[in-house]
């Protein structure tokens, strides 16, 4: 999302929403409804995984103007694209311990798809958190996005816990200096406008917010969270 000030005034434009951790057609088709730009994939372990096969058939029912967005931790560049052309991906989020190093050899296998890097915000907040940060950005045209997220060491996403915002506020400016950034971790309809409101972020990201279980969606929930992830520019166009 890009901001712009006039005076005290900062004019919103339509902010990116992503419904991660797609399991089954029937929240696909919710999420979508909703008013979501992207839905994402959960290709590694975890109790919010999908198989290839049901992802590639979920997301031949998607309208084309959806993205499709696979998320893999650890898994070597080449099963990455194997995966990204069966089932037919428009983007890459890598959420684990990808070096900045190896970026390069994921953006030629994953083409013209868009690719986003998953950092965890209680990582860069650490000692070594600013050398870390430092090595992403130095390789920022390898990629096309950075994903904030909160975290456990035993759980890398869909915690439902947000991170540490105002401590994480320097950071989120290094980054927007150079890439748009996503915000996730713990957002929900409640917290969303707030979240967007501070950090102007490009885009926002969802999963247990929008969860009445893990792995599957609640419908009022999911129009709640999109309907409040676009408040702020719906009352700018009014002029509020």
């Amino acid at each position: 999302m890009q901001a712009g000030p006039v005076g005290t005034v900062h004019i919103f434009a339509m902010t990116w929403v992503k419904i991660c951790a797609t399991t089954n057609l029937a929240d696909a088709q919710a999420s979508v409804a909703a008013g979501a730009n992207a839905l994402g994939f959960i290709f590694a372990p975890s109790t919010r995984h999908i198989e290839v096969s049901t992802a590639a058939e979920i997301i031949r029912s998607l309208p084309a103007e959806v993205e499709r967005i696979g998320v893999f931790v650890n898994e070597t560049a080449d099963r990455v694209a194997d995966i990204a052309r069966q089932v037919g991906l428009t983007g890459i989020q890598l959420h684990g311990d990808e070096p900045a190093s190896e970026l390069a050899r994921y953006r030629r296998v994953a083409g013209g798809r868009k690719l986003i890097k998953t950092l965890q915000a209680r990582e860069l907040l650490t000692e070594d958190g600013e050398r870390r940060l430092n090595e992403y950005l130095d390789v920022h045209d390898t990629f096309d996005a950075i994903l904030l997220d909160s975290g456990r060491p035993d759980q890398r996403g869909g915690t439902g816990v947000p991170f540490d915002w105002a401590a994480a506020m320097s950071i989120v400016k290094r980054i927007k200096a150079v890439l748009p950034v996503i915000i996730a971790g713990g957002l929900t309809a409640d917290n969303v406008p707030q979240a967007i409101q501070m950090f102007e972020p490009w885009g926002v990201d969802v999963v247990s917010g929008v969860e009445l279980e893990p792995g599957k969606k609640d419908d009022a929930r999911l129009r709640s969270f999109v309907d409040a992830a676009r408040s702020l520019h719906a009352r700018t166009s009014l002029g509020a």
